[in-house]
């Protein structure tokens, strides 16, 4: 099993480092490859170092089996013949391909099987507040169809980047020691602030990331299921969190969610308000699964159901649920 990993130095590339190790994924060769800045960095993986390659339009993905992609929608676009050509698999984690109708885009927990049909040999990693939604809403699918979603999230510097991450430390320090604040990978310092926008702004008043929930949650679970989503950026440092409220066709008691949520694959239900146990970034970064708790009727709505969840954007909501995506794909066969 060759295997690469495009954008190695980034945080989704080295937690592809991680995730590949802590679940012992079969790997006889792994190549690493990044831009002309990361180029010559060495990493350790399994024991052994392994040099970062620059990514070049040429012969390297030859005999490639799967390669995981983490650097940029641009980077993706230019290099998916390359990658491709020779019979990989790429398992994309941009924006690049995700809307396209002959790209299959996946979350395991919800839509494993459409991953077998991906005729340009590219599958989708859908947007991380995307992949940790669908994996609850769909064990309440399971019982009902779910008619409406809205959503707010409050997503971690972590979805930013690596950079990000630390721009908010050092903001945090600048702002404790009364020095000027230095704001590059935000619109606005984000320490001790919350900003109400998460990528470009769109001509019907929502952001390219709210969009991206309404759209994407509609084609991986395959369905007419309308999103309404407000994508907020929080000075936490890893981890998304969402409040949801779901409209479905009939009632679903407390008690049926809960159940539902503690049998669902990649879920954990963390719900006992009496003893102030619900899901908190703080306490989940680094996790595999999504958290939920707070789970409530709403009172608005017979058929609402309101919820909070939490799931590590960088881990599930990205290099985690790539790495599931090719472990089907050994699983059935559709990889050697």
């Amino acid at each position: 099993m060759k295997v690469a990993i495009v954008g190695a130095s980034g945080a989704v590339g080295q937690e592809f480092l991680r995730v590949l190790d802590e679940r012992n994924f079969p790997i006889d060769e792994l190549l690493l490859f990044g831009s002309q800045r990361s180029a010559g960095r060495k990493y350790t993986f399994r024991g052994k170092e392994i040099e970062v390659k620059l990514l070049q339009h040429n012969d390297d993905f030859k005999g490639v089996d799967i390669a995981f992609t983490s650097a940029g929608a641009g980077t993706s676009k230019e290099f998916a013949d390359t990658i491709t050509r020779y019979g990989a698999v790429m398992i994309d984690n941009s924006s690049a391909f995700r809307m396209d109708a002959d790209i299959p885009l996946v979350v395991p927990e919800v839509n494993a099987q459409d991953a077998l049909n991906c005729p340009r040999g590219i599958i989708a990693n859908p947007n991380c507040t995307t992949i940790q939604m669908v994996v609850a809403l769909k064990a309440i699918e399971n019982l009902t169809h779910i008619k409406r979603v809205h959503v707010s999230t409050y997503q971690a510097a972590s979805g930013a980047g690596a950079a990000a991450m630390d721009e908010l430390y050092e903001q945090y320090r600048q702002v404790l020691n009364n020095e000027p604040v230095k704001v590059e990978k935000f619109a606005y310092q984000l320490a001790f602030n919350l900003i109400p926008q998460i990528d470009v702004f769109t001509d019907n008043g929502y952001t390219k990331e709210e969009m991206k929930m309404y759209n994407e949650t509609r084609k991986i679970m395959h369905s007419d299921v309308k999103v309404s989503a407000t994508c907020v950026r929080v000075p936490a440092l890893r981890s998304h969190s969402e409040s949801i409220w779901i409209e479905t066709e009939r009632p679903v008691s407390v008690e049926e969610a809960r159940k539902a949520f503690a049998e669902g694959e990649g879920l954990v239900l963390m719900d006992n308000p009496e003893k102030k146990e619900y899901p908190m970034p703080l306490f989940l970064a680094g996790k595999d699964p999504v958290y939920v708790g707070r789970i409530r009727k709403d009172l608005s709505d017979e058929n609402g159901l309101t919820f909070w969840i939490v799931g590590d954007q960088i881990k599930k909501g990205a290099a985690l649920n790539a790495v599931q995506i090719a472990e089907y794909l050994i699983k059935v066969g559709n990889i050697r």
